[in-house]
């Protein structure tokens, strides 16, 4: 689940930056199909049947990841990227909310402390403006509450990835993820018309390899542990978004972003450090 933080890091750097000049459509359907390919190529190699077991749920976590998907580019092109952020690290509560109630899992009131600490972590690193702010521009609210349903799709489609980790291989619910997108957003990608550079090109095979690896490494890790432990350490990736800022932008950090980052950190050692959990089968 870290490697994954990281990787889904770096390709939020790569999306904020490709949304300056591409349409966010394109974005997303460049994500989709460098994994479709990339997934499809590694299911050939292992000689896997593509079709899975549970055909109904891998379609629903499809759904579910491309609403979630969409919503979530949508905000980011749509307001400052720290208060999607914040918004989007709410769906772990969601996701152990969830797991209790479809998948039966134990709640354990470790988890529920690691990840109201990691949030209030959160929210002092990306200080989102309509909590911080009272001048809030207009149309932030119906923003906000965009994202806000993006992270409810997330939580979702972790906990249908949760699900299906108990009758699929992870390569094959990767697949199935873009396999369903695919046929969605296409249209919407045509529409636009835009068509990319060379140099453009490039940073969208850049987003789509990134998005692939970490999609990857995300469903091993969610098949591993039990959801509402690996969904928190994800937190990790508002921690490495931080770095790249300090090394690649100059952003020097406030007293509140270190110490939002120091929490993270801790909780994540915290909960990782918790072997006694029961993982159910």
């Amino acid at each position: 689940m870290m490697e994954a933080a990281f990787y889904f890091s770096i390709m939020s750097a790569f999306v904020k930056y490709a949304g300056k000049t591409m349409p966010v459509e394109i974005l997303i359907l460049a994500r989709t199909v460098m994994a479709l390919v990339l997934s499809y190529a590694i299911i050939k190699r292992q000689k896997i049947s593509p079709w899975g077991v549970n055909k109904k749920l891998l379609m629903l976590r499809g759904l579910l990841g491309t609403c979630g998907l969409t919503l979530l580019y949508y905000a980011i092109t749509k307001m400052p990227l720290g208060d999607v952020t914040v918004i989007q690290y709410t769906n772990p509560v969601f996701v152990a909310i969830g797991a209790a109630i479809i998948l039966k899992e134990k709640l354990n009131p470790k988890i529920f402390i690691a990840a109201f600490v990691s949030l209030m972590g959160v929210v002092m690193i990306s200080k989102p403006s309509f909590i911080f702010s009272s001048a809030a521009a207009q149309g932030q609210s119906k923003v906000a509450w965009i994202a806000f349903a993006g992270a409810l799709f997330a939580a979702a489609a972790y906990i249908s990835v949760r699900k299906l980790g108990e009758s699929e291989h992870p390569i094959i619910i990767v697949f199935w993820f873009p396999l369903v997108s695919f046929p969605i957003l296409l249209p919407f990608a045509l529409a636009t018309k835009f068509v990319p550079s060379i140099f453009e090109l490039v940073i969208l095979l850049t987003i789509g390899s990134l998005a692939q690896i970490a999609q990857v490494r995300m469903t091993q890790g969610l098949k591993m542990e039990r959801a509402a432990k690996a969904i928190s350490i994800t937190y990790l990736q508002v921690v490495f978004a931080f770095i790249w800022g300090l090394i690649f932008f100059d952003e020097i950090p406030s007293l509140t972003t270190l110490i939002g980052g120091f929490s993270i950190v801790l909780m994540i050692v915290w909960i990782s450090k918790n072997k006694h959990d029961p993982i159910p089968k």
